[in-house]
Order: structure tokens, then C-alpha cells, then sequence
């Protein structure tokens, strides 16, 4: 073998361990960056595991603005429903998953009809709907809501055409967003459900994200539950409210009228987590027609985890979507126990009895 090709053949073997080793560090690299990704990744999963199943913590996004739970619907507009406070229609249907109900008077000392306001829950019925009001349409606005109603007085009908508020309405019902259901008579048998209006809400063109700035709530490590107690509001005659607190489950208990309030889609009791006496003065307009005076400012009591808290309500009377606030004696803004809140708006001077 010449000298030559001697070479050529140490220089190839040489080659060819190079190159082993070569392919070797590669490889072992490889394995061990695949294992730091593994490792990195394990400690993220388990970070993020930590943080969500920690007290108190809920992801950014995914808690209502309203009742403070989380919801995978949480970023979507409140809608804001005008319901029946008729006897005759209880119990109403989709209550129970509203994540605030507002309830007030519609004829000075007499009837009262509720507006219940959902963010997370999509009930399949809700119903009885009933007319809008001028008033409703203020709070309405405060929440970035869509308003739903069946027709209205003229006042807001006015209100209405001025394009103040999105709103759908069941007289020309447009896209189907209503129904009457048979076997009940009118004008107690029209209802709807969350898919009908948003379907509804989508083909208008209406913002389907809401922009509602939220209520402020505690964290469950702050929540403390007091002793039973009967909150009684004195509406006239079958409109009269109660609520039992019971201090185990810390929720008011609703009754009406001396019997249960029911969602009809569940059978299930109304068990608030909040209860807020608003305090607002009225005047009969029309002879038919209520208009309460619901922004600018005014008395109010809190009813949360048992205990009573002396507040102050405002809404800004200049800008009215601002929001409805409420602020304790040292003028900060009051946190409420995540859950539903009822808003009851009462007289000046109408009894309310907490004992």
C-alpha cells in the first residue's frame, strides 16, 4: 500500500470517529433540552395549577362583572330582561340564573315589576316578559346592557326611538327573538330565552362584548356569615317581599306574597347572596305611570352574609350610563358576596323591617 493511500484511509477512519462523536453530542443534546423543556414545563403546569386552585383566585376574564362568579360567558353583555310581578305569573321562569334582579314599583304604592339583568346564565325560558319603562331603561344603561321588553309606555317608547339604549322588542319582534306560549292568557303568555335574543341581538348588529366596568366583590376568605334574620320590605298587598337569611348556606331566602319565590325552570328557591334596599322617591305621571327618581342620590342598606350596612346610592344624573354605585359610611365603594344581588327600590318613607 503506497504512502498515499495510507493516509487517505487514517484521514477517512478519522473522519468517520469525528463525525460519531459528532452525531453523538447532538443527539444527547437534544435529549437533554427535550428533558429541560419537560422539567420547564412541569413547573409551569404545576404554577398555574397552584394559582387556580388557590383561595380566592379566579382568571382574568372569566368572572361576571356583575355577580362576581366565574362563568365561561363572562365577557359577554348583560342583557337585561323586563319581567311580570303579577301574581298571576308565578312563578316566573329563568330567575334563578339571572345575576341581578332589580325590582320596583311601576304604579306609586301598588304593582311592581322586575328587570332581571343575565351575564352567565342562559336560561332556555324567561318569562313572563312584560313592557319597558323609562326609569328601568336608566338602570338598564348603567349596566351596558341590551334591554328586552314587550312594548312599553309611551315615555319610554320615547326614550327608546331616541336610540339611547339597544334594545329588542317583542311587538315587531324582529328575528324571533319572542314567543307567546299557548294555554296561558295575554298579556301574561309572552316569553323568550338567552339564544332567541342574542341570536336575536347578533343579526341587529348590536356589540355582543360587554364594556360594564363591574361591581367590586369579596374574597371568600372575608366572607363571614351572621345569624338568621327575617328582612320584610312592605310592598302593597301581594307584592310584599321577604327574605330569610339563612346563616348556613349565607343566602337570603326570597318570599312572596307569604309564599316561596320559584324559578319555574328548576323549582328552586330564589337564594340571593345580596340584598340592597334602594331608596328613591316616585311621582305618579300619566295616572298610570310611575317615574322614580333613580339617578342622583340617595339612602340605601346592604344586606350581605347577615349583616346590615348603611349605605349611599348614586348615579352620576349628567351621564346616564354611568353605573349605580353604593358606598359604606367611610364613602368607599361596598363589596358584595359573590353571587346573585336584588336591588329592591322602595320609598322614602316605606316600611322595611330587618330582625
Amino acid at each position: 500500500m503506497t504512502m498515499k493511500k495510507l493516509l487517505n484511509k487514517l484521514f477517512k477512519k478519522k473522519l468517520l470517529i469525528a463525525l460519531t462523536f459528532f452525531l453523538a453530542a447532538v443527539f444527547g443534546w437534544f435529549l437533554w433540552h427535550k428533558n429541560s423543556i419537560e422539567i420547564i414545563k412541569e413547573k409551569i403546569d404545576i404554577s398555574s395549577a397552584s394559582l387556580t386552585s388557590a383561595d380566592n383566585f379566579l382568571p382574568i376574564g372569566k368572572v361576571s362583572p356583575i355577580s362576581g362568579l366565574p362563568c365561561e360567558n363572562a365577557l359577554r353583555r348583560p342583557m337585561a330582561v323586563m319581567l311580570s310581578g303579577d301574581a298571576v305569573v308565578r312563578p316566573l321562569s329563568g330567575i334563578s340564573e339571572a345575576d341581578l334582579i332589580i325590582n320596583m314599583e311601576v304604579i306609586t304604592g301598588s304593582i311592581t315589576r322586575l328587570m332581571a339583568v343575565f351575564v352567565c346564565g342562559s336560561p332556555g325560558e324567561i318569562g313572563s316578559i312584560r313592557s319597558a319603562r323609562h326609569d328601568f331603561i336608566t338602570l338598564a344603561r348603567g349596566l351596558d346592557a341590551i334591554y328586552a321588553h314587550w312594548g312599553g309606555s309611551h315615555f319610554a317608547l320615547e326614550e327608546l326611538a331616541k336610540g339611547v339604549i339597544d334594545n329588542l322588542d317583542a311587538l315587531p319582534n324582529r328575528y324571533s327573538a319572542f314567543y307567546r306560549k299557548s294555554g296561558i292568557a295575554a298579556p301574561h303568555n309572552g316569553f323568550t330565552s338567552m339564544t332567541r335574543l342574542f341570536g336575536a341581538a347578533q343579526k341587529m348588529g348590536y356589540r355582543l362584548e360587554s364594556e360594564f366596568i363591574g361591581y367590586p366583590h369579596l374574597l371568600s376568605s372575608n366572607i363571614r356569615a351572621g345569624t338568621a334574620k327575617i328582612l320584610t320590605i312592605n310592598y302593597s298587598s301581594s307584592f310584599k317581599v321577604v327574605y330569610e337569611f339563612d346563616s348556613a348556606a349565607n343566602s337570603y331566602l326570597r318570599w312572596r306574597n307569604g309564599k316561596k319565590e320559584i324559578d319555574k325552570n328548576n323549582g328552586q328557591q330564589i337564594a340571593a347572596k345580596n340584598v340592597v334596599i334602594m331608596r328613591a322617591g316616585s311621582r305618579q305621571i300619566d295616572d298610570q305611570y310611575n317615574d322614580v327618581q333613580v339617578t342622583g342620590q340617595g339612602q340605601a342598606v346592604v344586606y350581605r352574609g347577615g349583616e346590615e350596612i348603611v349605605a349611599v346610592w348614586k348615579k352620576d344624573a349628567k351621564n346616564l350610563s354611568s353605573k349605580l354605585y353604593f358606598y359604606d359610611s367611610a364613602g368607599e365603594e361596598i363589596k358584595f358576596v359573590p353571587g346573585q344581588i336584588w336591588i329592591e327600590v322602595v320609598e322614602l318613607g316605606q316600611s322595611v323591617v330587618w330582625e
